[in-house]
């Protein structure tokens, strides 16, 4: 065999890239807005009722009534455009719309779900954390 200098720092071009190991995730642009789109106040209640089962629009505003039309509306949107939310026309008279989970959205449960159970867990010792926070701030009279 020729000598050949080693190429190991330099990948060929065809290869796929490496996998990215759980504390090498990288928080880009893409990532927050679409979590920042996913775990927004009204899209978590949106999604807590639409994975127990498909809703129409006046039902998920019962089911969420302090969210205004205008919220659910392009909360619903924003929720189709990424996949998560599918929006079915239905054959009655007169014609209306219901909105169901997608398979893709229930893929995202299980973390919401995480991120809920660390939050419940932790919200104790966060509550004592801004309390400390406040009486250093602001004065404990001010609290």
């Amino acid at each position: 065999m020729p000598d050949t200098p080693a190429r190991a720092s330099q990948p060929p071009e065809h290869a796929e890239p490496a996998p990215v190991a759980d504390h090498d995730l990288r928080i880009d642009a893409a990532s927050r807005e679409l979590l920042g789109q996913v775990l927004d106040k009204w899209s978590l209640s949106v999604l807590n009722e639409l994975c127990e089962a498909p809703s129409r629009f006046n039902e998920l505003r019962r089911a969420i009534p302090t969210v205004s039309q205008k919220s659910l509306t392009s909360t619903l949107r924003r929720l189709e455009r990424n996949g998560i939310v599918e929006r079915r026309m239905l054959s009655t008279r007169p014609v209306s719309v219901e909105y169901c989970i997608t398979p893709l959205g229930k893929t995202v449960r299980e973390p919401i779900d995480g991120l809920l159970e660390w939050a419940s867990k932790h919200l104790p010792a966060i509550d004592a954390a801004r309390q400390r926070f406040d009486d250093e701030i602001l004065g404990p009279e001010n609290g």
